[in-house]
């Protein structure tokens, strides 16, 4: 099986309500899906969406970078031959990170299809259904516990919710949350490197002593604060999780040595792909720390790659934030990984098992 060809074409899926963070207000998907088409008829898919306040990419960054850089990099190349093509994609060309992800995914899912198994079998098997979160995006107060109780009655058990625009006002969202929710779910925060370290352990500290108990906090610091990050985790009884902090393998390692957080969150588009994925939930194995799983604003062929790893590496990704697909007002994209809310299933097919994708614009 011989790459031939690489297509890339533009997928835009509005969500059902707005997306809201610290960083940013998002009304829709976005993203650039990549075709690698072979000589046996075969083709790969992936999927990158623009995400510059995290990763610095924009959907002309990756594009240019794919056509230019990857492609003629990959054109010929034997499917059979996976380490030498991801050795490929991951030097070919600085950070780029979600280009490169979106391409080698798409290799992935054609390696899988080569040797006729669903992808998380060739990674290393699994039981192939695992259960997210969703994201309760920062708005006012009411509006919050509303749409935290309608997930609730939507069947999910976790709720992530966004903080980090006022510090106040934040940990007056988290009580009433709590106050609503407590006992029919578990509670993350995802702060969005929107407060300072003393902000942070001022409000979990409040928290924790107002009798509310979250299952983590996430990124609380800019990703440069590391001393910061440091700062928190030795001083709250709330476990932190590194979010943009931790991109790649490297960075993982530092925060390990530093102990400088609990817990890591791994996302393709951070990582450069489900390679350096791997790697992370291996040298995170290696030392006790658990692992999350996440994604950013996403369509489902991107995030069923996620699914895929999360569910070979479940051992030490043991927190899934795959909501992408549940956001959206509808998935446009058929395969054989089911999105059901907060259950996600994998069926039979081989790779990524996509089969089809409507309303998707072939970019010349």
């Amino acid at each position: 099986m011989k790459i031939t060809d690489i297509r890339l074409g533009m997928l835009t899926i509005p969500l059902k309500t707005p997306f809201k963070t610290a960083l940013r207000t998002v009304q829709q998907i976005e993203d650039v899906v990549v075709m690698i088409e072979t000589d046996t008829g075969h083709i790969g898919y992936g999927e990158a969406p623009a995400t510059a306040v995290i990763t610095g990419d924009i959907h002309g960054s990756i594009i240019d970078a794919i056509k230019s850089v990857l492609k003629p990099k990959l054109v010929g190349q034997q499917i059979a031959d996976l380490n030498h093509i991801i050795r490929l994609i991951q030097g070919a060309i600085m950070k780029n990170y979600s280009a490169k992800a979106a391409v080698e995914m798409a290799v992935y899912d054609l390696f899988a299809q080569l040797y006729q198994a669903p992808l998380y079998k060739i990674l290393g098997g699994g039981v192939p259904k695992i259960t997210t979160d969703i994201t309760i995006s920062v708005d006012y107060i009411d509006k919050m516990v509303a749409d935290s109780l309608s997930a609730i009655d939507r069947g999910f058990e976790t709720l992530k919710v966004k903080v980090g625009k006022d510090i106040g006002v934040d940990i007056e969202r988290v009580k009433a949350i709590y106050a609503a929710v407590a006992g029919k779910a578990l509670i993350r925060l995802d702060a969005n490197q929107g407060w300072t370290a003393k902000e942070a352990v001022y409000a979990l500290r409040k928290l924790e002593d107002a009798g509310v108990r979250l299952e983590l906090v996430e990124q609380p610091v800019k990703a440069y604060d590391l001393e910061g990050l440091k700062y928190i985790t030795e001083r709250v009884h709330t476990p932190v999780m590194a979010d943009e902090s931790s991109f790649g393998p490297r960075e993982v390692i530092e925060l390990i040595k530093m102990r400088a957080a609990d817990i890591i969150n791994i996302k393709l588009m951070k990582t450069g792909g489900i390679a350096n994925a791997i790697k992370i939930a291996d040298i995170c194995s290696f030392y006790d720390m658990q692992c999350m799983i996440g994604c950013m604003l996403e369509g489902s062929i991107s995030v069923a790659a996620a699914v895929h790893v999360a569910v070979a590496k479940s051992d030490v990704i043991t927190k899934i934030d795959l909501d992408g697909p549940s956001l959206c007002a509808f998935d446009p994209v058929t395969s054989s990984v089911s999105f059901n809310d907060a259950d996600i299933t994998i069926g039979n097919a081989p790779g990524l098992g996509i089969t089809a994708i409507d309303g998707l614009k072939m970019l010349s």
